[in-house]
């Protein structure tokens, strides 16, 4: 504790203060941030004190986070006869909220997500995700009849009747934002809450500094791999996530994250007279007929998306043939021996990227205004920062469609629409919520 401190900070991307884990002194690279004994920390083996029972709960009808959450919402019953009454007070008092002041959308209003996040890939995925936890709640019972043990001295109801679902669902949300996620532990283990971790502490998408477990000292350590002055926000790698899921999880949007991307999925109708030759083809060039590609600012075309389209527009034997599935070097692409159909693959894209950028509530100028605005609120500014990235994505993927000669009159991208709805193929709905990276 003697590295780290716990203070009261504005913070600029929040709009009003917040609790923050920062160096209470100069930290150089290398040193030891914070190290917190294995015991102190609320993890499932602590929970069931039994790893073959978090095994069995964890691998049949309940997360390790919903367990988490349900051990929580008891321990609080208890007050300050709980061992993790401290803890349990910060959650409280940080409610689910991110560095950036915001909870997970999983606690905004039907309203907001609807407004905030219309036409982003992660208004379905919110859905889904809520979906899974009424799933769950539904389920909670069952861990109270398993694990009888655990639950002797709470002289309280089953979880469904001293828990509202709307109760379970903040539970759920404040861990969630909340869990450090180990690496080369136990599967009992994996999931921690750490004191001092998030969300005291900033997850981010650049830093090198990442949280892990120690089994020498048995303790879950962040060691840093940058200086930190003191006073400054110390801060871990929250891994690979894209900021849908950031969003998702945390409350976060990092607009420097290296590993943002959407997801564009094409599916290729069983109905086509060459879908076996397709398929094969598909197959021997390690795609499917049913494919999902990255896409990005820094990547804003995938190297086989274009060479998929030309295949899945072909209409005959001899198309067939010199659609070429071989990976393209650049986003310029390579010429193609049939001009007709480079033309409609180029077309049907530019058509799936507009569409996908007209479902957006509001262009991405409008982003800009709401974030500078100081009478935004925290979960307009997050999600704005959120559609604009996405919303920037697509057009670096318009800009390079049109490069190749892709059409940009809305005349030519209806009919490209059209004539993709003719040959049978699929471009995902933007609300079937499999694009949340």
């Amino acid at each position: 504790m003697g590295s780290v401190e716990v203070k009261t900070l504005e913070m600029e991307s929040a709009g009003r203060p917040l609790d923050v884990v920062v160096a209470s002194r100069p930290l150089a690279a290398g040193e030891t941030a914070i190290s917190i004994p294995e015991h102190m920390c609320v993890t499932l083996d602590r929970v069931f004190e039994s790893e073959f029972v978090a095994e069995l709960l964890t691998t049949d009808k309940l997360s390790e986070l919903a367990c988490l959450a349900l051990y929580l919402m008891y321990e609080k019953k208890i007050k300050k006869k709980s061992f993790w009454y401290p803890y349990i007070k910060e959650l409280d008092k940080q409610r689910a909220r991110g560095p950036q002041a915001v909870e997970s959308p999983l606690l905004w209003s039907d309203q907001e997500l609807s407004t905030l996040l219309q036409g982003s890939p992660l208004l379905p995925a919110v859905q889904q995700r809520l979906a899974g936890i009424r799933k769950e709640y539904e389920a909670l019972d069952t861990v109270w009849f398993m694990a009888g043990s655990l639950f002797t001295k709470y002289p309280f109801d089953l979880p469904t009747e001293a828990f509202t679902f709307d109760v379970f669902k903040q539970a759920f949300a404040a861990v969630q934002a909340s869990i450090v996620h180990l690496q080369g532990v136990p599967i009992a283990k994996r999931f921690a809450l750490v004191p001092l971790g998030p969300p005291l502490m900033a997850y981010s998408s650049t830093s090198k500094s990442m949280i892990t477990y120690d089994p020498d000292s048995r303790s879950i350590r962040l060691v840093l791999a940058d200086a930190v002055a003191p006073g400054s926000p110390v801060a871990a790698w929250c891994g690979p996530q894209p900021n849908s899921r950031l969003l998702l999880n945390y409350g976060i949007v990092d607009e420097h994250n290296p590993f943002d991307k959407l997801q564009f999925t094409f599916t290729l109708p069983s109905s086509d007279p060459l879908y076996q030759a397709k398929r094969a083809a598909l197959n021997e060039a390690g795609l499917a007929t049913q494919q999902t590609f990255d896409v990005s600012v820094s990547k804003p075309l995938a190297p086989q998306l274009v060479p998929w389209m030309r295949l899945a527009l072909a209409s005959n034997q001899q198309q067939l043939a010199a659609a070429s599935l071989a990976p393209e070097t650049s986003p310029a692409g390579s010429p193609h021996p049939d001009a007709a159909l480079e033309a409609a693959a180029l077309a049907a894209l530019a058509s799936y990227v507009g569409k996908r950028t007209a479902a957006y509530a509001h262009p991405l100028w409008r982003d800009l205004e709401i974030i500078a605005d100081p009478a935004s609120s925290p979960r307009q500014k997050v999600a704005a920062r959120l559609t604009k990235i996405e919303k920037s994505i697509l057009a670096a993927a318009a800009e390079a469609l049109a490069a190749r000669g892709a059409p940009r009159e809305p005349a030519a991208l209806e009919a490209a629409q059209a004539a993709a709805a003719i040959a049978g193929l699929k471009m995902n709905s933007l609300f079937d919520g499999g694009h949340c990276g």
